[in-house]
């Protein structure tokens, strides 16, 4: 007997058919003498009509009352659960973020988890319940609602596998595993068994929609046995994330290609060589809570220097705003915005042994005459910064390159 945390998406229950069949499978895996915590998405689709709903009523609306609004997209979907579990002769109770105690910091919309009471879920276990919370969502020390960021509910069933240490912590999606890339983009992209932490942090942190990365970080740091699942196939082992220590066979060089589309890139010109510099263009940006990624600084021979750097594309005008706040004090010359920016990354532990893996990246694009603006490197990843419209054909030719075909 084992205690299972199973997370579901919006997709797997995105209307009442699909939540009756996650029922069935939660029930199936409780028959089997598993204790079971059940995290679920907001019903698919739900989320975006809350946010359309708060825009029609305010321009820019309250990040504590958004959070109000949002968060119940996830409350709806408990019950519906816990009904069709009834309704199948099934004892299961739900619970909102806030009555679970999942205890976060007062960063609404985006709120980190300090702790969880998982107390009152363990006695419901033990009655015999399935228990069934509502992901993305918690409370902060006031009695605030608060909610963890899109994708938030992966790092709520993560977070719950942690706090309750159980044996397995299962994301169930619309995919059946992490794929070497997007099947969409390359339809030769090939299931992974296994991916360890690191690779399948950098490739949520790089593009991949499979996992929110604080997840991944998540279920890394307490050793949460975690698992991508598709909600509907019945068979198949999905892929399972795991420490590279676990297995014994030589890493591939590449295990996946991750890429965003939604990269800008933006460059301060004519900024003075001098010490303090990129404080005083990032620090106001950091200040504006705006998420920076790469950084080039380029020394020119007149004693200036151009400042280029790249954030999420619906940031820019944001940015752009705040840097002609800083622009005259700085004494930049001007400054430049391009939002037609992409990003392609490969990622693999294989790369810590295998040297030339940068050149023959380099190479391939090179040799479909795409043009890198900008570079990024760590032990295990490669990323560039490309323009938009070479994105695709960009991940075919470096899936291609590195042997990621199905086989």
């Amino acid at each position: 007997m084992a205690l299972i945390v199973q997370k579901y998406g919006g997709t797997s229950v995105g209307n009442p058919e699909r939540i009756k069949n996650v029922a069935r499978k939660v029930a199936k895996f409780q028959a089997q003498g598993h204790k079971v915590v059940v995290v679920v998405s907001a019903m698919s689709g739900e989320t975006n009509r809350l946010i359309a709903l708060t825009k029609e009523v305010a321009t820019h609306p309250d990040a504590r009352e958004l959070d109000v609004v949002v968060s119940t997209g996830e409350q709806v979907t408990i019950g519906l659960l816990c009904m069709a579990l009834h309704d199948i002769g099934v004892k299961a109770k739900s619970y909102t973020g806030g009555q679970v105690r999942i205890l976060t910091d007062s960063a609404h919309t985006k709120a980190r988890i300090l702790n969880i009471d998982e107390a009152p879920i363990k006695k419901d276990l033990d009655e015999g319940n399935i228990v069934v919370v509502a992901g993305f969502q918690g409370v902060d020390e006031h009695g605030n609602i608060t909610t963890l960021g899109r994708g938030g509910s992966d790092t709520t069933g993560v977070a719950l596998a942690a706090a309750l240490k159980a044996d397995e912590c299962q994301i169930y999606t619309d995919v059946d595993g992490v794929y070497t890339t997007d099947p969409r983009v390359v339809p030769e992209a090939r299931k992974l068994d296994t991916i360890t932490f690191e690779e399948m942090l950098e490739l949520a942190s790089l593009g991949s929609k499979v996992l929110q990365i604080r997840s991944v970080e998540f279920a890394g740091k307490y050793k949460v046995k975690l698992r991508v699942l598709s909600s509907f196939q019945e068979e198949g082992e999905g892929t399972l994330i795991t420490v590279e220590e676990d297995q014994n066979m030589e890493q591939p060089v590449i295990s996946g290609i991750a890429f965003t589309r939604d990269e800008a890139k933006l460059t301060v010109l004519g900024v003075p060589d001098k010490p303090g510099i990129a404080y005083q263009i990032l620090g106001p940006v950091a200040d504006a809570n705006i998420d920076v990624d790469m950084i080039i600084q380029n020394i020119g021979h007149d004693g200036t220097t151009d400042f280029s750097f790249t954030i999420p594309r619906g940031e820019l005008d944001k940015t752009a705003k705040v840097l002609e706040g800083v622009k005259a004090h700085i004494g930049a010359r001007a400054i430049e915005a391009d939002k037609a920016m992409a990003k392609v990354s490969v990622v693999g532990v294989g790369m810590r042994s295998h040297p030339g893996v940068a050149s023959k990246m380099f190479r391939t694009l090179a040799e479909e005459g795409i043009n890198i603006q900008m570079i990024s490197t760590s032990e295990i990843k490669i990323s560039v910064v490309i323009e938009d419209k070479y994105l695709e054909l960009a991940v075919r030719v470096l899936h291609k390159a590195f042997g990621l075909e199905s086989a």
